[in-house]
């Protein structure tokens, strides 16, 4: 099939690069320089990702990706000219699936397109295809959480980390471990992002660090799913 990738970026030479580039290995390409007119494509032609500047006018990449989430768990990878760390934190804290510094390799944003968009698209190798934990469920076919009956929004990253709890249960996951499941490349790793997504994780699950009931720190170590599984 051929995916359909949103660029919403104002450097008109980077958006022809990247739809020649992605084109040359079937990808479809749609390219805005402006924040609003990528959120008219988001919401007409409904693409498959969207590779998203921080560095934006009138409206920044931020305030882009929140808007998005409002009604969208679409794949989100986020461009920072300035490198800086809390860029990237504050991407992962409102929704972005992954973060790429400029000046990039085209070959190294295509590798990052690919790993979420095969792993966003992967059915569960599991035979139960449902687990229940507490009030919990997580359907991995539709690949969707919900708690006591209401589905809670979870953006792709979210999902994979939950999912990668579950099918281990009461068993202590370090940072590394969480990254290559959610990643599958190698990228700059500093450990507090990992922190964020459980953080948020957390709070969309309603749970608390102090007394989890499906989350437990393991200081020093990672983390680890206590959830009691039903039947």
């Amino acid at each position: 099939m051929s995916w359909h990738i949103l660029v919403i970026d104002d450097d008109e030479k980077l958006n022809q690069l990247l739809t020649d580039y992605l084109g040359q290995y079937d990808y479809q390409v749609s390219a805005a320089e402006h924040p609003q007119k990528g959120l008219q494509i988001l919401n007409e032609k409904k693409p498959d990702m969207v590779i998203l500047d921080i560095m934006l006018p009138d409206m920044d990449g931020f305030q882009v990706c929140r808007e998005i989430r409002k009604t969208s768990d679409i794949p989100i990878i986020m461009l920072t000219a300035r490198g800086e760390v809390m860029d990237r934190i504050v991407g992962l804290e409102i929704g972005a699936d992954d973060y790429l510094p400029k000046p990039f390799e085209p070959r190294e944003l295509l590798a990052r397109i690919q790993t979420i968009l095969r792993r966003s698209t992967q059915k569960s190798e599991q035979s139960v295809n449902i687990l229940n934990f507490n009030r919990l469920s997580i359907d991995f076919d539709r690949q969707v959480a919900s708690l006591q009956g209401t589905d809670i929004e979870l953006t792709t990253a979210e999902f994979r980390i939950l999912a990668l709890f579950a099918h281990n249960p009461l068993k202590v996951l370090d940072r590394d471990q969480i990254l290559d499941a959610i990643r599958g490349i190698e990228w700059d790793v500093y450990n507090r992002s990992i922190d964020v997504l459980i953080s948020r994780l957390r709070q969309k699950l309603n749970d608390n660090a102090k007394e989890p009931q499906y989350i437990k720190t393991v200081w020093g170590s990672g983390y680890m799913f206590i959830g009691e599984k039903n039947g």
